[in-house]
């Protein structure tokens, strides 16, 4: 063979090679992928042509499949209560595939897990048509009816997070606005294309998970991060702070830093700065602290995580506190510190169990089809954010904190331990966002709390987070007491 046919025969040789690589990554290696694409059509009608698996809570079904007449689409996603339970169901969508639960454990709830392996064999033997399994979460039903209640019941656009703090479990997750998944489920594509396009172009952006997706400036709540730092670096709760109305922020010409309302702080050790909130107290704390320590403490409490709840949480962050000025500002929740209110729930629920952060999680159990169970929820602990002698100091601050803090709703004989936040967000109105945190019972805690009013709810430049946000706080706490859901 000559020399160009040689050339030839290699050059084709190596693009055979090259085919049957290629080939072979996509049928063997992408097979799994490209199976579960959303936009593999084949397998979503195989999908839709089985009974989906149930989403349920405290004996109450969040998401049910339910027989089609369309031939080519069996059964049909329902979600009684949609609006209420968005954020943790999101929403299974022929065309626009889906999110939240239905996404995350959607092996689960197809019947594909490994888990079921037994199941579609046994399917498979009696001529039987396969089911999914279903997923309990860890929502307590009667909470999260008043947490959205009372959201929307006031035209509030907002979030609201509990937690238990023993084990991480998600008691409520809510959000306003809200959407209803069911908009989405329709095999009228036309209809559905409609619906997708007003919820995504919607300016109050009712798609959005708040309680995980949306980071916002935490205000006087991260405070108690600021605190737990000081008392970790030779703090206590009787030392003396700084009191005054107003101080410089090092490094500018005339820019100062306020107390709420520029008014002298009434009291002057750690804890009466915690109990009035004084800014100028805790911006010459974290001067004194510096950056490294409060993102110490602050990485502790879970900033910077990683999350699955099963779905992604977003990362919450101080910033970068380039300089002293942006170091005091920080200190007090301002500047570039965002959180989401799932992160804030976290801080809250670290103090109230002596320290010890657990993870967070929505699942409380898998189910086969025939409700057995097949995997529970084990709680699983994150880290310890402080010492259970400075939870302790922290939560006494803590109560001390609610005992100033106005709004209705408080319960009697029952002691909350709280902290309050307003937070400017450099909004066009200059409308602070209201925060609540808190956890009740103090000596005993069962439920912590995050909730974020957006804009000073119905009350403008006006609100305070005691004022919005703090009597939708302990509401949900009263309904979780009294052992609903």
């Amino acid at each position: 063979m000559n020399k160009p046919l040689r050339r030839v025969a290699l050059a084709m040789m190596v693009m055979v090679v090259l085919l049957m690589g290629n080939a072979t990554y996509i049928q063997v290696i992408q097979a799994s992928e490209l199976r579960d694409h959303a936009l593999n059509k084949r397998t979503q009608y195989e999908e839709f042509a089985r009974e989906r698996g149930q989403i349920i809570a405290g004996g109450q079904s969040l998401a049910r499949s339910v027989p089609n007449e369309d031939n080519r689409y069996k059964w049909l996603r329902t979600y009684p209560n949609g609006p209420m339970y968005a954020p943790v169901t999101g929403f299974y969508s022929f065309y626009y595939g889906s999110n939240g639960i239905e996404r995350a454990e959607d092996k689960i709830l197809t019947g594909k897990d490994d888990s079921l392996a037994f199941d579609r064999l046994s399917d498979m033997i009696t001529g039987k048509e396969s089911r999914g399994g279903s997923v309990e979460l860890t929502i307590n039903t009667a909470m999260q009816e008043v947490a959205y209640k009372e959201l929307t019941s006031k035209g509030f656009s907002g979030s609201v997070v509990a937690l238990d703090p023993r084990s991480g479990e998600i008691l409520t997750m809510v959000n306003a606005p809200s959407y209803d998944p069911g908009l989405l489920t329709s095999t009228d594509n036309n209809e559905v294309a409609k619906q997708w396009n007003n919820l995504s172009e919607a300016e109050d952006n009712p798609m959005s998970n708040r309680a995980v997706s949306e980071i916002y400036p935490p205000g006087s709540t991260f405070k108690m991060i600021t605190t737990a730092a000081a008392l970790q670096n030779g703090y206590k709760p009787d030392s003396k702070v700084e009191t005054a109305a107003r101080i410089p922020l090092p490094g500018t010409a005339s820019a100062t830093l306020p107390n709420y309302g520029s008014n002298t702080c009434r009291g002057d050790t750690l804890t009466a700065a915690v109990a009035y909130s004084c800014n100028t107290a805790f911006a010459k704390i974290a001067g004194e602290l510096g950056p490294d320590k409060l993102r110490e403490t602050a990485a502790a409490f879970g900033f910077g995580d990683d999350l699955q709840i099963p779905m992604s949480v977003a990362k919450s962050d101080l910033g970068a506190m380039a300089d002293t000025a942006a170091l005091y500002q920080s200190g007090i929740g301002q500047r570039d510190v965002r959180v989401t209110p799932l992160q804030n729930a976290m801080m809250t629920a670290a103090i109230a169990n002596g320290g010890k952060l657990m993870k967070p999680q929505l699942v409380k159990n898998t189910r086969s089809p025939d409700m057995s169970e097949l995997d529970t929820f084990q709680p699983e602990e994150m880290k310890q954010s402080v010492s259970p002698e400075i939870a302790r100091m922290l939560r006494d601050m803590m109560i001390q904190s609610e005992k100033y803090t106005k709004g209705s709703g408080k319960i009697s004989n029952v002691e909350i331990a709280s902290k309050t936040g307003t937070a400017q967000h450099g909004d066009p109105g200059d409308k602070p966002h209201g925060w609540y945190v808190a956890f009740a019972p103090a000596e005993n805690p069962t439920i912590a709390v995050a909730v974020i009013v957006e804009n000073g709810g119905d009350e403008g430049a006006e609100a305070t987070g005691g004022s919005v946000a703090a009597p939708i706080g302990r509401e949900v706490i009263r309904a979780g007491l009294q052992g609903g859901g």
